[in-house]
């Protein structure tokens, strides 16, 4: 396991260099650093981060840091211990899959409500323009190396825009709460499947389709559907790597 100190550390060029007006600026460059290191895999589950090793790493004081570790644990990244402090969630495969089932529900209900309440004309017009992007990426037959971070991007600024049209800030941070977990994000696609690849961007279109003609429950079943398709794919992949475990 990787201790938090071999985080890379920011020194001037990066946290100090946007000399923050205030300590809440400095706290969520803090937290937006931390976060991306344990979303993309460079802290491990179970891990603990200690706000002494932090801060020198970090280059900044052990305020900043305290407050990013509070936020990050309040969205589900790390866990609290009295005692223990704070540490990388770690969750089971089990726990991973239900993960899915909590969100297909959430961003059904997101997806009803935008096809209750309609997506702004503008919002459909970026919508639209981003499924164009990803079917450019598409359109060869696979998805180069190169194009995955950008097709990966689109992904999730498509579901963002469909939360926004649902339009509740609860209902929001729910689902965001569920995106946090590493393995269960929308950034995480299973790059080699490109027929699985396809059908769920295809379903976008579908999607967009039932909230524009405002049926609400064929949007919010469409969405479960997509996010059931994503929950199959990670559970074979998660009995893949455990099989190469054994």
């Amino acid at each position: 396991m990787r201790p938090s100190s071999a985080l890379p550390s920011l020194g001037m060029s990066a946290v100090q260099r946007q000399t923050p007006s205030n300590s809440m600026t400095l706290a969520q460059s803090v937290t937006d650093q931390l976060r991306l290191e344990i979303m993309q895999g460079r802290m491990q589950p179970n891990e603990k981060l200690h706000e002494v090793a932090l801060s020198e790493t970090l280059g900044v004081s052990r305020t900043p840091v305290r407050a990013a570790l509070h936020l990050l644990a309040s969205e589900g990244l790390l866990d609290y211990a009295p005692h223990r402090g704070y540490s990388v969630r770690s969750l089971t495969p089990d726990s991973l899959i239900a993960v899915f089932d909590i969100r297909g529900v959430l961003e059904g209900l997101a997806a009803r409500l935008a096809a209750q309440r309609g997506m702004r004309a503008e919002d459909v017009a970026e919508f639209r323009k981003e499924l164009g992007r990803a079917d450019a990426l598409l359109e060869c037959g696979y998805l180069r190396a190169t194009d995955r971070e950008i097709f990966s991007e689109i992904n999730s600024q498509l579901h963002e825009l469909i939360f926004r049209a649902a339009n509740d800030v609860m209902l929001n941070d729910m689902i965001r709460v569920c995106r946090n977990i590493p393995l269960s994000s929308d950034r995480n696609v299973l790059w080699h499947d490109y027929a699985w690849i396809r059908r769920s961007h295809d379903d976008h279109y579908r999607i967009l389709e039932a909230i524009e003609s405002h049926e609400e429950f064929r949007a919010e079943q469409l969405m479960r559907e997509h996010v059931h398709a994503v929950k199959l794919q990670m559970k074979k992949h998660l009995e893949q790597l455990q099989d190469t475990q054994e």
